[in-house]
């Protein structure tokens, strides 16, 4: 009976975007909340930002934060599940959890986990730097301008 009792009070907890920002122009907050408040009203904990208006988009994250939610049992949506695992917060789950299997020990993690994260700063760092050079390609040589008629104007 306690148990059941227990259950009625367990809150269940999502790590979600918050909107903010004007018409147009969204800004995110990346925040823990309780799964039935509003989008943008009460939250528990903000564990980071997010700018899609950016190019590439900008985030910024707690990692320990996100990493001792998801520990907790807070479900992240979809859009906030890329984000996670962009940034490596799911991939560092995954391996704390093979430590807690005993499958190899808190060093070998961190370690897998800095190889990782040092080749994904190389990858985003080369998309950024095709993106940039395609950008300058289509501003130099973009196509024609078509003439203005000023008769007609």
């Amino acid at each position: 009976f306690i148990h059941a009792f227990k259950f009625l009070f367990k809150m269940p907890v999502k790590i979600r975007l918050q909107r903010h920002g004007s018409k147009k122009r969204p800004f995110y907050f990346i925040v823990v909340a309780d799964a039935r408040a509003p989008r943008d009203g009460k939250f528990i904990q903000k564990i980071g930002t997010y700018n899609p208006l950016t190019a590439p988009a900008s985030v910024q994250l707690d990692r320990q934060r996100a990493l001792d939610w998801l520990h907790k049992g807070a479900q992240p949506t979809d859009t906030v599940r890329k984000i996670l695992s962009f940034k490596g917060v799911l991939y560092l789950k995954h391996l704390l959890r093979g430590v807690k299997l005993g499958l190899f020990d808190d060093a070998t993690a961190m370690e897998k986990f800095q190889k990782w994260h040092s080749e994904h700063e190389v990858n985003i760092k080369k998309r950024q730097d095709a993106s940039n050079a395609e950008r300058k390609a289509r501003r130099a040589g973009g196509p024609p301008r078509k003439p203005v008629n000023r008769e007609q104007a």
